[in-house]
This record gives structure tokens, sequence and C-alpha cells, in this order.
């Protein structure tokens, strides 16, 4: 078995290296620190699985997954979070990742997770998956604010929470800043939020702001 970790901490690599190497003592595990580093190793190295932090230097969020979607194919990914947000899995799940497992799993879960997506499966944790499952059927009971927005969105709302200001945000998303203040407003629109600071608040409240 082949499999690639990405993550931009050296002893969280080393902990998901080793534990997919006790439990899969044949395989043969490539790392990466950065996207740019691991699009560099896929195109060398074909995994039969990449576990993908969700947080990463050079691209955060539904960025990440989008890019290596683009150069990974079909090879199955399975996204690792600290974000437990049922909303945010389900946009990761609908941008083709094959699992969700936040960092406050167990080893076993994660193990559980990467047997699930090698034998051609998906995997959502168990505390999520009644909330996911209603949400991706299109159910709307106890739906938030931000469950109504698209991942770019999403994605949007999260820098901007982050205090980013526009010409960041496009610079960061590969937009114009016309579009990044479209996206504000479709926003706000969807959300109900009056400005900035609303959004912020709603944010941090919610528990949506990327880790540093």
């Amino acid at each position: 078995m082949k499999a690639l970790v990405v993550d931009d901490h050296p002893i969280v690599r080393m902990g998901l290296r080793r534990l997919v190497e006790v439990e899969w003592p044949e395989a043969a595990v490539s790392e990466a620190a950065t996207l740019d580093e691991a699009l560099r190793v896929l195109a060398n190295h074909r995994p039969e699985i990449v576990l993908l932090d969700v947080a990463l230097p050079d691209a955060q969020g539904t960025e990440g997954l989008a890019r290596m979607r683009r150069v990974a194919g079909d090879v199955p990914i399975l996204m690792i979070s600290l974000n437990k947000d049922p909303s945010y899995a389900q946009r990761l799940l609908q941008m083709g990742a094959a699992g969700y497992v936040s960092k406050d799993k167990t080893g076993e879960e994660l193990v559980a997770a990467i047997g699930r997506v090698l034998d051609k499966g998906r995997y959502v944790p168990p505390d999520l998956a009644d909330r996911l499952l209603s949400m991706l059927e299109g159910k709307s009971v106890g739906a938030l604010p931000h469950e109504a927005l698209t991942p770019q969105e999403y994605r949007v709302m999260q820098l901007i929470a982050a205090g980013h200001r526009p010409a960041y945000i496009a610079q960061a998303m590969h937009l114009s800043v016309k579009t990044v203040g479209n996206y504000r407003m479709r926003i706000f629109a969807k959300t109900g939020w009056r400005n900035n600071i609303e959004l912020t608040k709603y944010c941090v409240q919610q528990g949506l702001t990327e880790p540093e």
C-alpha cells in the first residue's frame, strides 16, 4: 500500500506515518509539509490514498482539496482537520473528499477511516454522521446561516473573519478584488449579517475560524 501524508507539523506527520506503518507493515509512506510539495510527490509517485491536512501554509480549507483533486485524479483523499463543524465536512465531501476525520479522534478511528477509504468507501465520524446525513439529503432541520454558503463563499467568510483585507483574499484564492467583494455581498445576503463585525463574531462563536 502506498500513502501520502500531507501536514505542516513534523510530529503530526511522524505520528500519522507510524500509525499507517504499524497497521500496514508493507506500506510505503511519503510525506509532504506543503501542498506544493505534495503535488510534486504526486507527479512522481502515485499513492493509493492521501491523508491531507485542511490547514497548510500554502493552501487553506477547501482550496487545498480543490487543487489536490485536479492533480490526484481518482486517488482518494482523506481530510484531517481541527474543525468539527458538520457543514465544513459536508463541503469537503461534496467537493470529492473520500472521508473526513477531526484531529481529536483516536488512532483506532483514523485506522478505520483509512481502511474504509482503501476499500473504496467513504468515511464520516459517527458523531457527525446523523447531522451530516440530514444536510446531504437537503433537510433544513436546525440549519445555521453559514450552511447555506457555497465552498467559495465559506472560504471568503473564513478569511474575512481572520481579519484579512480583500486584496489578500483575492491573492490567496486566485480571484479579483471585485469578485471577492461580490462573494462578500452574497454572504451577507444569505446570512443576514450586515458587516464584517457581525460575520467575525458569528464565526468565533461557532468555531469556524481557521487554526493558525
